[in-house]
């Protein structure tokens, strides 16, 4: 229908922005970004041109993009449409990004899916990564340890600060979640001698769960908090204030998803160790909102039990690897720290119904109102992704993160570590 017709009370996100875009007053948002009213641009037949806009992108583009003046009749700057399923134009990407991007360091990794940035300093990495994020890739930015104060972020300096802390641990292995003083948790981190045991006599694999998040982060640990926004990869993007970071201009009305900070703590090497990989520190899942990933600190564990840096090297060669991955595990000055599988989010319903699949299998009961990717039940192992590959044609994007990198991730990217 034509725009004046159209039912102002909006139900979906779309709505709420299409119809308050063009009734709010121009440079009145507490961001102090103009809205530009979202009008048709095609007739009422609808076959030609466009009627309203059918895609968020439209709406991204009139709010953040188009800052218009007050005292200038707004237009909107209507996007080319994003076809549902669009082809893959990786190639194209690449020999563009060669030509008009060659002041930046960069590789391609994982099949060509995930742009590797290498050089961190580099003040127009943001202008390749723009180029890269709007095909909805994951971005590796390497070296943001260096950027750090690292003494911050050492397992005994968080245990001396904020060892009488209470915080949930999850052990990994039979997913009991149990409410703790944290400095048990940390003094375990590098000597497996001071770890818990479950009942069958097993050293314990633990999670320190989001501990601090959010505003606590901020309030708990004020220089650690610092240091980090400081240090974040492509602050246009990432830092809480960046000129293209979208929460940043979302106006006071509007409900934010809790974009962090937050720490996420877990012991590795016992997971390398376990037979298939059957284990993870994070279940698949999906975020709401685009997340940064760094690798502040990477522990080398002692005592019996646990792998050898060069065991652990062995596991992570087993891998499907990228060459480039390969190469970085034989240099010396490099530390691997976590193993990522990351999905692409058009490939969420096919692994949903895999999972349900391999469930069955197991003699497992699946309600209809399971769902496995929700509910972060699943780590799919070496042997499932082969099986998802053969059966479902869904590859996996296997990722090393090394200390100091910064993996970026777009909203609705399915992952495990």
């Amino acid at each position: 229908p034509p725009a004046s017709q159209n039912n102002e009370q909006g139900s979906t996100l779309r709505d709420l922005l299409t119809t308050t875009a063009g009734k709010l007053r121009l440079g009145s948002t507490d961001a102090g970004i103009a809205f530009a009213p979202v009008y048709s641009t095609g007739t009422a037949s609808g076959k030609s041109g466009r009627t309203m806009p059918n895609i968020l992108d439209d709406i991204i583009a009139s709010v953040v993009e188009n800052k218009i003046p007050p005292n200038r009749a707004p237009k909107i700057n209507v996007k080319s449409e994003i076809k549902d399923e669009p082809k893959d134009d990786r190639k194209g990407i690449q020999d563009d990004c060669s030509k008009l991007y060659s002041d930046i360091q960069y590789s391609w990794i994982c099949d060509k899916h995930v742009l590797w940035l290498r050089d961190h300093k580099n003040n127009n990495n943001w202008k390749l990564f723009k180029e890269c994020w709007k095909q909805g890739r994951p971005v590796l930015v390497s070296g943001m340890h260096k950027k750090m104060n690292f003494s911050l972020w050492k397992a005994e300096s968080i245990s001396l600060d904020f060892g009488n802390q209470q915080a949930d641990i999850l052990n990994c292995k039979d997913s009991i979640i149990s409410n703790t003083n944290v400095k048990e948790f940390w003094d375990g981190f590098e000597d497996v001698s001071k770890r818990q045991k479950i009942k069958n006599g097993e050293t314990a694999l633990l999670k320190l769960k989001d501990w601090p998040s959010g505003e606590d982060f901020k309030a708990m640990m004020p220089a650690r908090y610092e240091d980090l926004l400081k240090s974040l990869p492509l602050p246009e993007y990432c830092s809480p204030e960046g000129k293209l970071n979208l929460a940043s201009h979302l106006p006071g009305f509007f409900v934010r998803p809790d974009l962090g900070p937050r720490l996420c703590s877990a012991y590795g090497e016992c997971v390398a160790a376990t037979k298939d990989h059957d284990i993870g520190t994070t279940n698949l899942h999906i975020e709401v909102s685009d997340v940064v990933n760094i690798l502040v600190y990477v522990g080398i564990a002692k005592g019996n039990g646990v792998l050898s840096k060069s065991g652990v090297l062995k596991k992570f060669e087993e891998e499907d690897l990228d060459d480039l991955l390969r190469k970085r595990l034989k240099d010396s000055s490099e530390l691997p720290g976590a193993l990522w599988h990351i999905y692409a989010g058009k490939d969420a319903d096919k692994i949903r119904e895999f999972l349900q699949k391999i469930a069955k299998e197991q003699g497992l009961e699946v309600l209809p109102e399971h769902d496995p990717i929700r509910d972060q039940s699943w780590y799919v192992n070496k042997k499932l992704r082969q099986r998802l590959l053969e059966e479902y044609g869904v590859k996996t994007c296997t990722v090393i993160q090394f200390l100091g990198d910064a993996i970026i991730l777009p909203a609705g990217a399915l992952h495990q570590v």
